[in-house]
């Protein structure tokens, strides 16, 4: 088999040799992403393998993709909302993603983040920067077996995230639609507004629906502890930015770590200049309780190389007429 490969980082070029030595297909490596201008390079592949944050909205896309023969997309990712799937299934066109690529990168970099807060790191490090070096009585911190953790999605990723909590001692609640008796020892299920309401730290792992789009704004602000940490590892959408700016600067919450942004499609992944960074991003990054990085809890070693084996592994599949456990469903 031919394949392309869009958006490859030099992180994963190793394995992707490792895995064309191991399977006898070729690769075409790219380091741009696919779109409108880029799509051309896929005439003369088999299938297409991709990972971006940029929407691929453009119905046309898929029209040119299926008159070149490409009958599948392989995201190597878990998320496919940068998909247009109607658009997809109308051109034939079989998407896959990697649902389980390293669940324990996300989840670390989500309780990371969560003690930078819980610590007060960020505030100390204010500080000093001002040369104030003192203890002060207004930056003490709890410790986590004191904390009740609030997991909101209890899938691979809050599943490991809740694992982590509970061996460090704390009480985590946890809401999901589904039941997954797997996870009972760990977290006591309940409703989504009493998981809010009893939080100190409020972790996100839900995927971005129609019916999850602004999950957390005004209300579920108002509803939180003010001294409760907010923890986005999922989707930007999933928080209204404004919302949140605004209860960061009314003390309705302590603070927030976040690796995804609703507009991060703009910058994230990108070097730009300071008037092509958004201003909402400005206004979080300078809160000293306030960590923001750019949409990379996965970028481990063992996540790389599982993203780039599955996904190549995916395309073959569906190309020899096999069907893949990872199809989307359209």
């Amino acid at each position: 088999m031919k394949l392309i490969m869009y958006s490859v980082r030099d992180a994963e070029k190793p394995y992707v040799e490792a895995w064309t030595k191991k399977t006898g297909n070729d690769v075409k490596m790219v380091t741009e992403p696919l779109n409108a201008d880029t799509v051309k390079l896929a005439e003369g592949y088999d299938g297409v393998s991709l990972q971006q944050t940029a929407k691929l909205g453009d119905k046309k896309l898929y029209e040119q993709l299926a008159a070149m023969g490409i009958k599948q997309l392989a995201a190597r990712m878990v998320g496919v909302d940068i998909f247009d799937l109607d658009a997809c299934k109308a051109n034939g066109i079989i998407v896959t993603n990697v649902p389980i690529y390293s669940p324990r990168a996300i989840a670390e970099m989500g309780v990371t983040q969560a003690m930078y807060l819980l610590r007060r790191i960020g505030e100390f490090e204010q500080r000093m920067s001002h040369g104030d070096f003192r203890w002060s009585d207004d930056l003490i911190s709890n410790e986590i077996y004191n904390l009740t953790v609030g997991i909101i999605g209890l899938g691979n990723i809050g599943g490991a995230t809740a694992q982590i909590y509970k061996a460090l001692g704390a009480k985590v609640l946890s809401y999901d639609p589904s039941y997954n008796v797997e996870y009972e020892p760990y977290v006591e299920y309940t409703d989504f507004d009493t998981v809010v309401k009893n939080a100190d730290i409020l972790s996100l792992h839900t995927p971005l629906l129609p019916s999850t789009e602004n999950m957390i704004a005004a209300p579920q602000f108002k509803m939180m502890k003010d001294s409760a940490y907010l923890i986005n590892m999922a989707r930007g959408k999933l928080v209204n930015t404004a919302d949140l700016i605004s209860a960061l600067e009314n003390k309705e919450i302590a603070g927030a770590g976040l690796d995804t942004l609703a507009d991060e499609t703009s910058f994230f992944g990108k070097q730009v200049s300071s008037d092509q960074i958004p201003d909402d991003y400005k206004k979080l990054a300078a809160m000293p309780n306030v960590l923001v990085t750019p949409h990379v809890a996965f970028l481990t070693e063992t996540s790389i190389r599982n993203m780039v084996e599955i996904s190549l592994n995916d395309a073959v599949t569906i190309l020899e007429g096999k069907h893949s456990r990872n199809e989307i469903r359209m």
